[in-house]
């Protein structure tokens, strides 16, 4: 039988929004189940420890579980690329940052495009580096730590959390404005690289603020200076780099991202109690303690964040003509 056109035209446009209205419907059940949190790099690094206190947030948030799943290798992609083929559907997250900005120049035959398989959800915070030393390095202040490379050009050696990594390419800026040559040694994220600087295996690191403040505050290690443009709250005693290298600055960025084509809902009701999370006072206290400052805005807030660290880093992945592993 034929329908009459305006009869068709209701039918045609009520099926066109059932998409809409089940997405909506999912997000007010959302979520139902436990949520994967996925971390590119080894327990103990800045993205686990930031991964770990948000997701303890949320999972109080959500009334589910929020599972953290370390997928290290690959300066972070492994975890990345497992995140944009899940399914969109919002129970599989990433702790994305600085290091998939990075890695959209370093790499140049990867199987995914971040800025086209993630979508933005939320920010979480950004944190300057530390310039940290073996306390038995005979220098106390960044020029002294220059002069001493100079007169010993090749023999000092700079940990990082791995080729790519937020602590290698902050050691790659110094290196490059400071005018020093060192011998860098990647590890396989941060936590091994301060292991072998606490044992004097390597002298310097650029480390993420998260793993190393402790080690700073019980004078374990050095801090010549932190890698944000002023002095920060957390050590506040400790110059900021850009007080000898004017213009130099450094820092991790880290945010929740999704699969693409994530219902724009659920990526609002993660936006939304991410947000809470980091208004909570023992929250943001806890951020502070580990060096960030706290990040809430929208999604579209954070993808903003996220294109100009790319943008940044670009420039120096090729003038330091950096390749991967």
């Amino acid at each position: 039988m034929k329908l009459p056109r305006r009869k068709f035209l209701r039918l045609a446009a009520g099926a066109a929004a059932l998409p809409a209205l089940s997405h909506r419907a999912w997000a007010l059940d959302y979520p139902t189940r436990p949520v994967r949190i996925f971390v590119g790099f080894a327990a103990g690094s800045a993205f686990d420890i930031l991964a770990r206190l948000i997701g303890q947030s949320l999972a109080q948030r959500f009334g589910q579980p929020c599972i953290i799943e370390n997928r290290s290798g690959a300066g972070g992609n492994i975890a990345t690329e497992a995140v944009a083929r899940a399914r969109p559907d919002g129970y599989t997250l990433l702790i994305t940052g600085s290091s998939d900005a990075i890695n959209a120049t370093l790499y140049d035959n990867l199987s995914f495009k971040f800025a086209r398989d993630i979508a933005p959800v939320a920010g979480i915070g950004r944190a300057p580096n530390v310039m940290v030393v073996d306390p038995s390095l005979p220098t106390k202040t960044v020029p002294e730590f220059i002069l001493y490379a100079k007169a010993n050009p090749g023999k000092l050696s700079m940990a990082s959390a791995g080729v790519g990594s937020a602590s290698h390419m902050s050691g790659e800026l110094f290196k490059m404005m400071a005018g020093v040559s060192m011998v860098h040694v990647p590890y396989r994220g941060q936590a091994p690289a301060l292991t072998d600087l606490l044992g004097g295996q390597v002298q310097v690191d650029f480390s993420t603020m998260p793993p190393a403040i402790e080690y700073v505050k019980a004078g374990k290690l050095r801090a010549l200076a932190v890698t944000s443009p002023a002095r920060f709250e957390a050590l506040p005693d400790v110059p900021a780099m850009a007080e000898y290298l004017p213009g130099y600055e450094a820092s991790l960025l880290t945010g929740l991202g999704a699969p693409s084509n994530t219902p724009v809902e659920i990526i609002e009701v993660i936006n939304k109690q991410t947000n809470n999370a980091l208004a909570d006072p023992k929250i943001k206290a806890q951020l502070a303690t580990l060096g960030n400052m706290v990040l809430p805005g929208p999604p579209a807030e954070f993808g903003r964040l996220m294109a100009e660290e790319t943008d940044k880093w670009a420039k120096v992945v090729k003038f330091a003509n950096l390749k991967p592993e």
